[in-house]
């Protein structure tokens, strides 16, 4: 899967729904400020709800790029279904889509191939499904940053998980670091008001993958050609 070379795009991950502590929100919007900030673009699923539509409204209010992609049966339907019963879970208007770009794609697995070629990092806020598998995905292909905010200690479990895969032998140790989980303050009432887009951008500028061994070479073609292609533990 073909990467941007040069890209200072960042794609990310999150729910379509608020989630039901404000910490959530708080950090959504803290990414969509450090990003426009920094002249980082977002590259993100496109939706207008939750998490989604709070990090996209945040870096066009701070003249920041926005790219939405978006598989058509979503854009057909209307965007993200709603998760929560959270009334006020639209974020954008209909008149912010046409401050940003947007794609349509034809699938979900589409979506996440054109994510990961317009980007050079990836980071993950709190989420259902669909961010899990998106991150996971990513993950595999073991090249590029992926940043995981662990906002409240939303992602302890998946840490946690990780732990138990390279305990019971199924994940090497040196694939420990694939992931980054930045914890904000030890406080859970600061969770609110830390700068988790800083923190996030920061992690990334640091990030230690580049020596994670890679064993496939999944830019090689059947017919001898290459591709851009990522590669995969």
């Amino acid at each position: 899967m073909p990467t941007s070379t040069g890209s200072k795009a960042i794609a990310v991950y999150c729910g379509s729904s608020l989630g039901k502590q404000q910490a959530f929100a708080n950090a959504a919007s803290s990414v969509g400020r450090a990003l426009a900030a920094q002249n980082r673009p977002l590259i993100y699923g496109g939706g207008m709800k939750g998490l989604m539509g709070i990090v996209a409204d945040a870096v066009m209010k701070g003249e920041g790029k926005v790219t939405g992609i978006i598989p058509y049966a979503l854009y057909a339907a209307g965007g993200e279904r709603d998760k929560s019963t959270n009334a006020q879970n639209e974020v954008l208007e209909p008149a912010d889509s046409a401050k940003m770009q947007t794609i349509i794609v034809d699938s979900m697995h589409e979506r996440k191939v054109e994510m990961a070629k317009r980007s050079m990092a990836f980071i993950g806020l709190p989420g259902g499904f669909g961010t899990f598998e998106e991150v996971f995905e990513v993950t595999t292909w073991t090249q590029l940053a992926v940043v995981l905010l662990n906002v409240l200690s939303y992602y302890n479990p998946l840490r946690q998980l990780i732990e138990n895969g390279i305990d019971a032998g199924f994940i090497s140790p040196s694939s420990r670091n694939l992931i980054v989980f930045v914890d904000g303050p030890s406080t859970p009432d600061e969770h609110e008001i830390f700068d988790w887009g800083t923190a996030a951008l920061d992690a990334i500028g640091k990030w230690q993958g580049s020596g994670v061994q890679k064993h496939f070479d999944w830019t090689q073609r059947k017919d001898g050609s290459a591709s851009g292609a990522l590669c995969s533990t």
